[in-house]
């Protein structure tokens, strides 16, 4: 799949088969996503690959809208590093852009992913922090829930030329 096939055709995916994702699919991954772009070449991101179907089982407690985490064979929670850098709004875009391509990446390896998003909501890095023993520093911007695809999902055009401006509004 050519990366405008990967952009135009990836959908969010919240059900997944029960077939475990490799080793190597998830490596795959995560060196797409330290691939993303970053402000002054900080790479403030560090990664946490879920396989423990006990610990995915915990997320919903504290994000409302994970409940299909509990049948996913994995997940990635995406994490900024607030000691470096060059300040929060540049850790978020550049966790923002490794997610992305952790996203396209996944549906480019035939695989299904959503982004359930965590940062700025506290109660949610509260959850987070405490169940994967995130160090003061280390803020998570999001969880990516991972499987193999159990449901089809056609593309959908969202472009819009209202939305389009050019040289000025």
């Amino acid at each position: 799949m050519d990366a405008i096939e990967a952009i135009l055709t990836r959908r969010s995916i919240r059900k997944y088969t029960a077939e475990p994702i490799a080793a190597d699919q998830i490596d795959k991954l995560l060196r797409a996503a330290m691939r993303a772009p970053s402000a002054g070449n900080e790479q403030p991101w560090h990664y946490i690959v879920v396989e423990d179907k006990k610990i995915l089982a915990q997320v919903p407690a504290f994000h409302p809208y994970a409940a299909m985490i509990t049948e996913a064979p994995a997940a990635i929670v995406v994490c900024g590093d607030s000691s470096i850098g060059l300040g929060d709004a540049f850790w978020i875009q550049d966790c923002s852009a490794a997610t992305q391509n952790i996203l396209l990446a996944a549906h480019a390896l035939g695989l299904g992913a959503v982004w359930l998003a965590v940062y700025p909501i506290q109660s949610r890095l509260d959850g987070a922090g405490k169940l994967f023993n995130l160090p003061a520093n280390i803020i998570p911007l999001c969880i990516v829930a991972l499987g193999h695809p159990a449901e089809p999902k056609p593309s959908k055009d969202r472009f819009d030329p209202v939305k389009v401006h050019r040289n000025t509004w």
